[in-house]
This record gives C-alpha cells, sequence and structure tokens, in this order.
C-alpha cells in the first residue's frame, strides 16, 4: 500500500487518538473531515462530499466547513449526539517549515458544548457521572457553562431513575456496572435525548480520582469537602473532572466548589409524577406554556430562571427552611414599590454566571466585557435597596452581593462603548487608558501630517526650499535633496542613496517616524490584543465573587418573581405544619385558572390528615374535573413547599416527603408495556416507596383490564394504602367504580366524595 502524503499521515495519526470523535481537521479558512469522518458529516449536516489526493490509489473522501461558521455545523453533531474533537493550527502557516504544526485544542460534547446558540439560558445543560457498584451509586452532575457541581449518593436503581430525570442531563458517563445495572436505556436516548457512554475504566481509581478532586478544589485533603465517606461519590466526582479536563484542554477555574447533597433533604417527586403534573413542560406538546413553571417564572434573568426551575424540580421538606421563603415573599409584597424598583434594576443584568464561564475560559470578547459591565453597574443601588428588608433570606442575600466596584471602575475606563465581536481587529480601548495605544492610533490616522509637520520644519531649518520628503517600498521613507542644494545639507542627515541629479538621506527622527507609521496598525492590533488579555484575567481572577454574587442575584431574582406572581393572581401564604394535616380552603388549580383568564374556575377545598381523612375516594362524571381537582392538591402542596405563596383563599399544609401521581393511560409498546402493564408498574412503584408522609394521586386505578379485576385491584390498594402498618398514605382516589364507596365505615380513614358540577 502507498504512503500517505505528509499532510493525511498527519491526520490519520490525530483521528486515531480521537477514533470516538468527529474530527475537525484546520486546512485554512476551512475544517476538514476526511474518510469515514467524511461520510458521516456528509451526510448528517447535508454537505457536498467530494475527495482529495492523499497518496494512495483511491482518493480520500472528503468534506468541510468554514472555519468562521463552525458553530452551526458544530451544534448540528452535537445536537445528534456525536463528539467533535477540534484539530486546530498551532502555528503561523507563513513561518512553519514543513507540515504546520497542528493539536486538538478541545473536545465538544452534548455535555460540555458552551454555545450561545444551541443553549437554552432558561436551563442547565448537566453533564452527569455515574458510578454503580451493588445496586447502590455514585452521582456527580456538572453544567459546565456556570461551574456548579454537585454529588450525592443514591441507594436503590429506581431512586437512580427519579434523579436523572430531575436533572434531565444531555449526556451521562457511566462505569460497566451502571451501564448493565437494568435501567431503559433506549427510552433515555430516543425519547430524553441523552448521550450515553461508557467511561474508560482508569477514571475510576481511587488515588487518580482524589488527587483531581484535590487539585481541582485546591484542597489539601477531601475530609472537608464531606466526599470522603462515600467511595462512589469520590470515584463519580473525580471521574467527572477528568473527562471534563480531557475534553476542555482548559483550566477550569470556575468550578470551585463541590455541593454534597442528600436526596433526602429534598421531596422526592418520581419521574411519572413529573411528567402528570407538568411541572415544567406540558405533558402532550413538551412545551413551557401550560406548566408550573410557566405561571411562576416572572424572573427577569437567564441566572433567576434557571434557579427557579431547579426550585420546582426539589420542593424543601423542612419546614424552617419554607418558612424564611415565604418570609421573604411576604416582606417584598409588603414593599410593592421597592420590589418593583429591584425587577427593573434586573432587566439590566444579563446571564452573569454564563458570562464568568467564558472569561474564565478565556473565551469571552469584547462585547462579552462590555455585557459584564452593564450587569454589573446597578449592584450598589441593589445592596442600598436590601437594605430595607430583614427576613433571613433577603438579609443573606444583601450580605452575598458584592457591588464589584473595581471591576465596573476597569471596565469602564477601559473598554469602549460599542467596542467590536472579534479580539484581533483592534478598535478595543478608549482613548487615555494608555499612553501607547493613543500614540500607535494617532500614527495610524495623522502619519501623513507627522511626515508634512517634519518636512516643512527641516526645510526651514536648513534652507534647503525644495526639500521633500518621498517613499517607496525599498528604503521606505527619504529626503530627497537635489545636487544644487548639496552643501546645505546638515551633519544629521545620513546618506541612504546617490542618484545622477539627487542625493536621498535619512534622520533618526524620520526613521523613528517611518517604523511608528508602518508598523503601527499591526502593533496597534497586538498591543490591544496583549491588554485585552490582561483585563480579562484580571476579571477571571475574581472568579470566586463574582459567582456568589450572581448567585445571589438569581435567588433575589425568584423570590421577586413568587412575590409578584402571587401578588397579581391573589395567591395567599400557606401555613406549614408537620402533623400531617393538608386544609386548603378554595383551593384552584394555577395553570388552569390561568389559562381559562376568565375567573370561572371553580374553587374547591380539600381536608386529608394522618387519622378519619386519609384517603377520599371521589366519584362522579366524566369531564366533571376530577383529575383537575386532584392535580391541583398535589400543585398546592409542591407550591407550598418550594416556598411560594399558594392559589387559595386560606391553607395549611402538612409537609410531604413524596408526591407519587398515577393518571391517564399510556403504553410503552417498544419495550414491550401495555397500557395495564405501565399502569400496575407503577402502583407497584408507589406502594412500595409512599411512606406515611407521603401524598398519593390515583387516577382509575384498573381500567385497563376487565371490570372486575380492575375492581379488586382498585380495591386492594385502597385496602393497602389505608393499612397504617403497611402505609398510611394521605391520598386522592378517584375512580367509576361506585363499588369502591363501601369501603367508608369499613376501612378506617376511607371517606366517599362526589364532584357535583355547578
Amino acid at each position: 500500500m502507498a504512503a500517505l502524503t505528509p499532510m493525511m499521515a498527519q491526520y490519520m495519526e490525530v483521528k486515531n487518538q480521537y477514533k470516538d470523535c468527529i474530527l475537525f481537521y484546520r486546512l485554512g479558512d476551512f475544517y476538514e473531515m476526511f474518510f469515514d469522518d467524511a461520510l458521516t458529516a456528509s451526510r448528517e449536516l447535508e454537505i457536498t462530499l467530494t475527495g482529495r489526493d492523499c497518496g494512495q490509489e483511491e482518493r480520500a473522501p472528503m468534506c468541510g466547513v468554514p472555519y468562521h461558521a463552525c458553530d452551526i455545523y458544530l451544534n448540528k453533531l452535537i445536537e445528534k449526539g456525536y463528539k467533535v474533537a477540534i484539530c486546530e493550527q498551532m502555528e503561523d502557516p507563513k513561518l512553519a517549515k514543513g507540515i504546520v504544526k497542528r493539536e486538538v485544542i478541545r473536545i465538544v460534547t452534548p455535555g460540555t458544548n458552551m454555545s450561545q446558540a444551541i443553549l437554552d439560558e432558561t436551563r442547565n445543560n448537566y453533564l452527569m457521572c455515574i458510578f454503580g457498584c451493588n445496586d447502590e451509586y455514585g452521582v456527580a452532575v456538572c453544567d459546565i457553562t456556570t461551574g456548579e457541581f454537585r454529588s450525592c449518593h443514591i441507594s436503590s436503581t429506581s431512586k437512580l431513575y427519579d434523579e436523572i430525570n430531575k436533572y434531565s442531563p444531555t449526556e451521562i458517563i457511566g462505569n460497566e456496572v451502571f451501564l448493565s445495572c437494568g435501567l431503559n436505556f433506549d427510552y433515555m436516548k430516543e425519547k430524553m435525548k441523552i448521550t450515553i457512554s461508557e467511561a474508560p475504566s482508569h477514571y475510576f481509581n481511587d488515588d487518580t480520582c482524589e488527587d483531581f478532586i484535590k487539585r481541582q478544589f485546591k484542597v489539601g485533603s477531601i475530609d472537608g469537602l464531606g466526599i470522603d465517606e462515600q467511595e462512589d461519590m469520590l470515584l463519580s466526582a473525580g471521574a467527572l473532572l477528568q473527562y471534563l479536563h480531557e475534553t476542555q484542554k482548559n483550566s477550569l477555574d470556575h468550578i470551585n466548589r463541590i455541593d454534597i447533597y442528600s436526596i433526602e433533604d429534598f421531596m422526592i417527586i418520581d419521574s411519572s409524577s413529573r411528567r402528570n403534573l407538568e411541572l415544567t413542560e406540558t405533558l402532550r406538546d413538551k412545551q413551557k406554556r401550560g406548566s408550573l413553571l410557566w405561571v411562576l417564572d416572572k424572573t427577569k434573568t437567564a441566572m433567576g430562571a434557571r434557579m427557579l426551575r431547579n426550585m420546582i424540580e426539589q420542593p424543601l421538606i423542612h419546614k424552617d427552611d419554607i418558612e424564611a421563603r415565604l418570609d421573604a415573599i411576604t416582606e417584598l409584597n409588603d414593599s410593592v414599590i421597592t420590589r418593583d424598583e429591584l425587577r427593573e434594576y434586573m432587566n439590566t443584568i444579563y446571564d452573569l454566571e454564563r458570562l464568568m464561564t467564558r472569561i474564565s475560559l478565556r473565551t469571552a470578547n469584547p462585547r462579552d466585557l462590555l455585557a459584564f459591565k452593564t450587569s454589573i453597574q446597578l449592584l450598589p443601588f441593589i445592596i442600598q435597596l436590601l437594605g430595607e428588608f430583614h427576613s433571613d433570606e433577603l438579609t443573606e442575600i444583601r450580605d452575598g452581593i458584592d457591588d464589584l466596584q473595581d471591576l465596573y471602575d476597569l471596565l469602564d475606563r477601559a473598554i469602549v462603548d460599542e467596542p467590536p465581536i472579534l479580539i484581533r481587529e483592534g478598535g478595543i480601548f478608549k482613548d487615555g487608558y494608555l499612553e501607547d495605544i493613543d500614540t500607535l492610533k494617532n500614527a495610524t490616522t495623522d502619519g501623513k501630517n507627522w511626515i508634512a509637520e517634519l518636512e516643512a520644519r527641516e526645510k526651514e531649518k536648513t534652507g534647503i526650499k525644495n526639500l521633500k520628503i518621498k517613499f517607496n517600498k525599498v528604503f521606505g521613507y527619504y529626503f530627497d535633496v537635489t545636487n544644487s542644494y548639496k552643501s546645505l545639507v546638515p551633519d544629521y542627515f545620513i546618506r541612504k542613496q546617490t542618484l545622477a541629479n539627487a542625493e536621498r538621506y535619512i534622520t533618526p527622527e524620520l526613521k523613528e517616524l517611518e517604523d511608528m507609521i508602518l508598523g503601527a496598525e499591526d502593533k496597534l492590533i497586538n498591543l490591544e490584543y496583549d491588554l485585552f488579555c490582561e483585563v480579562r484575567n484580571r476579571i477571571a481572577a475574581e472568579v470566586v465573587r463574582i459567582q456568589k454574587t450572581a448567585k445571589a442575584v438569581a435567588k433575589l431574582d425568584t423570590f421577586v418573581s413568587l412575590a409578584v406572581v402571587a401578588d397579581q393572581n391573589n395567591y395567599c401564604r400557606p401555613k406549614i405544619n408537620e402533623n400531617g394535616v393538608i386544609d386548603i380552603k378554595d383551593g384552584r388549580h394555577p395553570v388552569v385558572e390561568k389559562m381559562m383568564n376568565n375567573d370561572m374556575f371553580i374553587a374547591n377545598d380539600t381536608y386529608l390528615d394522618n387519622g378519619n381523612n386519609r384517603i377520599s375516594i371521589i366519584t362522579g362524571p366524566n369531564m366533571a374535573g376530577k383529575s383537575t381537582y386532584m392535580r391541583q392538591t398535589a400543585i398546592i402542596v409542591l407550591m407550598a413547599q418550594i416556598g411560594s405563596f399558594v392559589p387559595a383563599d386560606s391553607a395549611n399544609i402538612g409537609v410531604v416527603d413524596r408526591i407519587f401521581t398515577r393518571v391517564g393511560a399510556s403504553d410503552d409498546l417498544a419495550s414491550g408495556q401495555s397500557t395495564f402493564m405501565v399502569e400496575m408498574t407503577e402502583v407497584a412503584n408507589i406502594l412500595r416507596n409512599a411512606t406515611s408522609r407521603s401524598l398519593l394521586i390515583l387516577d382509575e386505578i384498573g381500567r385497563g383490564t376487565s371490570t372486575f379485576d380492575g375492581l379488586s385491584i382498585a380495591w386492594a390498594v385502597i385496602e393497602h394504602i389505608s393499612n397504617t402498618k403497611l402505609c398510611g398514605a394521605k391520598t386522592l382516589f378517584a375512580t367509576h367504580y361506585h363499588e369502591l364507596t363501601e369501603l367508608e365505615g369499613k376501612l378506617s380513614g376511607v371517606n366517599n366524595y362526589c364532584i357535583a358540577v355547578k
């Protein structure tokens, strides 16, 4: 076989190191792909497939994309689940001897993509790493675009699936045990659009993982991080950091803290309940409009929108934490003018978290720094307004916001009001920021004037009336003196060339001017580039201060949003109890009420406790509102536990540890599960995991089979739930089996209710 050409040999050498990636190989103004990569890319991107001589008999298949439009094509491949390695030219082709040196500068994957064009600013882009061992799992999750990094231990596969649903990561890497744990990976890949791959086994070495964690979080020992007690957490966090460093090939200084949490610290909502309650997207269209998030989200910043989504995804279960949030919302609504002023100020704040990441990774451009400056401009006024409040949460937020005035002053002095996008175009810095820049700017614009002034001065000084400064490409600038005036030439004129009827001279001053004028533009661009990098690095060095401020602003934004929604929609502050009573007077479904938009929603009461009112059996005709009523109860409880006011005249909410729903008929025929099988699987999961502190919403249990079989199943389910030794959960149970009404009086805690149409 003939040898490859030197360029193709270099390509194959790089490609062999990144076999699982499509290689974007920089050639001039294009990223080119060859062989199988070219076949894949031309098909997926619908671009022309050509060929290139590679030293062998057949031409190599080839396709390419312009480097300046690379992001468009890159994002298409990432959305389809591919990994892309970016191979750049590491030296100037004009100066290179032989083949231009090239290196892979980063690998882009679904979980590490930072393109603004593809990412939704209102939701996190999570990458998850899972280490499994003996049906127990260590989970580490990171959003590289914000620097968020968390880890937890999970004790069962079903809870792991709930956690995956909570975060909805775009990419998961895991060890071999995780990939054989029995989860429905096909569903996760096809329906949830998660890219799943096995991490190399060497990622999960104890010493390597510990070393990576210590270096990343700048600690001498992992003891203080809270990760040392669970080896699976150590391995998942360490492996995730290795993957990030291997793909980004960059310092990840913005990932500077690890949050260790327990899933027991939050209300657990399983995947089907998330879908049924339509917390962040609708069941049918997967749209935000029509979800609980759509009603509650009046945030002004992208950071606030992401935090509010996270609050809805994981409600609190500790009364004091819930009350602290409610206190903040109460105080904001007691000072409407100040609250609205805070909203106005937050209107000017861009996505500080993601801006800071770009600054930290040295990919931010001048306009990013301008956006950063605009974002921090009004922080002193926000701090001042927050001084009026005294609740714990708002006081903590005020203390967490740094006015960053030193950084604002720096950017205000340095960056022009309308900077270019590219950092190698020049025109970034204001006049007066640096004398050298001003001199070079003047050289590019005033060069001709300087030459004319020098010519006039020398003409007067020497008395040579026809003295001229001329220019050619060989000699540059020179004084032209005819032979008739040769006797007047002063000593400091240095002869450069003798002609038949004239002499050409230079002087040190003319040479200095020449150097300044001819090299000014290149020097200016290079100087501005170096200076811009210096300013960017100064801001990057303050990453901890900025991230803390961003987090505090995001939290303030969520509280102000919840306060505004409560005010506009006439919500009440719920009382929170720990004795298991759920007492709602004139409760309303927040989404249905908003969608109707005509004050026609009929409010209803709900009363459940741990004693004689544990289970409500609800009957009534189709379309009477049974499902709406039950869902609204679950949503009101959930809203109360995220610390929000609720749509009711009054509400006393007993904290629940889990909300389960079994609503609607669905199947999963692709994996061999009928409607009945899906229903029974979900019911089994509920009965296995529900506790006396849980809230169950069960709609039409048993309808996927024959009448008497279905009735038997529904009857048995109620008997199980009503048994306080087995379950004892608070339950709303809608049914068309009127025979179930006989259970009132036979089983303790069971009561009948019928929906009447008003």
